[in-house]
């Protein structure tokens, strides 16, 4: 892992209401270059990515974004700082176009090629820019939400379950080009298709009840005898 990284997560311990839900929880991020996040539902994998976005507060831990204390900052700020944010659920506006859904995720960004580089990414989109997006395909909302989060120009993007309902011939191109942007910004996914987060990530992190249980290479964690125990229900 790089001894410069975009991103650290050191101790979180984060709380539903009393029920608590991260214990210690730590993960580095390189500048460039991807990360995995895997476990079974429930490990707490959600619950790490809201927590470094800032959608849920951390009763203790720190977050640390470039050499920042990012651990009290507000979501919105945490964004213009370079981190960009693809949740599981609701990644798009569904009652807006696609191509509204895109000036929306340009708001704080002035370049306003930003959407050229989206659609030269994800040609899909092009081809539906007037289309509602809540009548998308599962890949496509998917793509959608991937491109609108690019168009805020983050350092580090945060993807929660990027394949989920997408369809498996999707799913490649999708992988595809998570893989290109590896070379160019930090990648932090969590991914059921465990092979596939595996391929674009250079290490891989396993969560257990809202802990990390194992950490390592990407092409080594797997030879663990333990490393299929962790994502089989």
């Amino acid at each position: 892992m790089s001894e410069d990284p975009i991103l650290e997560v050191e101790g979180l311990c984060t709380y539903y209401g009393t029920s608590q839900a991260l214990f210690d929880a730590s993960l580095v991020a390189p500048r460039t270059g991807g990360v995995a996040i895997l476990g079974l539902n429930g490990a707490g994998k959600t619950t790490l990515m809201k927590s470094i976005i800032g959608e849920l507060n951390p009763a203790r831990g720190r977050l640390v974004l470039d050499g920042s204390d990012v651990t009290k900052t507000p979501t919105h700020q945490r964004i213009r700082q370079g981190i960009g944010y693809v949740p599981q659920e609701r990644a798009v506006f569904g009652s807006l176009s696609v191509h509204e859904n895109l000036l929306v995720g340009g708001l704080s960004n002035s370049d306003k090629s930003g959407i050229d580089r989206v659609v030269e990414i994800f040609p899909k989109i092009g081809e539906r820019m007037s289309q509602i997006a809540g009548t998308l395909s599962g890949g496509e909302r998917k793509m959608l939400g991937i491109g609108r989060a690019l168009l805020s120009n983050p350092r580090i993007l945060l993807l929660d379950e990027p394949t989920e309902g997408v369809w498996i011939g999707v799913v490649e191109e999708i992988a595809e080009r998570l893989e290109e942007m590896t070379t160019q910004i930090s990648v932090v996914i969590v991914e059921q298709h465990v092979e596939l987060a595996l391929r674009i990530s250079s290490h891989a992190y396993v969560m257990d009840r809202g802990q990390v249980v194992m950490y390592g290479a990407s092409g080594e964690l797997p030879k663990n005898p333990n490393f299929m125990r962790y994502l089989t229900p």
